[in-house]
């Protein structure tokens, strides 16, 4: 009888024993948060942040993941956040040359589109003045002013391999492009029509 009261003590001490031995052994898993961060520098400085977008910031979301995870003491799932962000990072980095060559035939599209729409805005000003519509003819001629200083700035960054901020200044250009065709083409619409000249 006292041998199986020390046998049950034993053992109790034994489990006691081995599970302090897992919660000692559980710690931080530092090396895969450190090849994560690394991961996300090394991507970022190859601009995927830029031409990969999504999958880096699913990346940075997986990284700061694992670091609530470490500081909840949830180790085993820090470390697989860890891991998935280092994933997520280098696929981000797979597609930033893919990314970037469809972003720059885009962005060579939009700058010819441009060109032809501010064509298309000369030619409106033109048909305003021999209608005598009422237009800012100098705020018309400012604007295609620095839409032009814009197309030769986006020009040089897309030569430059600036891709992502010619990209930006086109898609500026071209909205207020828009809006400035829309306004001239509504002002020749109401403008009345020419009277009919006698025969």
């Amino acid at each position: 009888m006292a041998n199986k009261s020390v046998l049950s003590k034993v053992m109790f001490l034994v489990a006691v024993l081995s599970l302090l031995f897992f919660v000692g052994c559980a710690k931080p898993p530092t090396a895969e948060m450190e090849k994560a961060e690394k991961a996300i520098a090394g991507a970022k400085e190859k601009e995927a942040n830029l031409y990969a977008e999504e999958a880096f910031k699913k990346a940075e979301a997986a990284l700061q993941s694992a670091k609530d995870l470490v500081g909840g003491k949830k180790y085993k799932e820090a470390k697989a956040a860890a891991e998935q962000a280092a994933t997520l990072a280098n696929q981000s980095l797979a597609d930033v040359e893919t990314n970037k060559a469809k972003m720059k035939t885009d962005a060579e599209q939009m700058l010819t589109d441009i060109q032809k729409e501010m064509e298309n805005v000369k030619g409106q000003m033109v048909a305003a003045i021999k209608k005598k519509i009422q237009v800012n003819r100098e705020e018309v001629q400012a604007a295609i002013g620095k839409w032009e200083v814009q197309l030769t700035a986006a020009k040089g960054e897309l030569g430059g391999g600036k891709i992502r901020e010619a990209k930006d200044k086109l898609m500026e250009t071209q909205a207020q492009l828009k809006t400035q065709v829309e306004n001239l083409a509504k002002a020749l619409e109401a403008a009345p029509a020419a009277p009919e000249k006698k025969k």
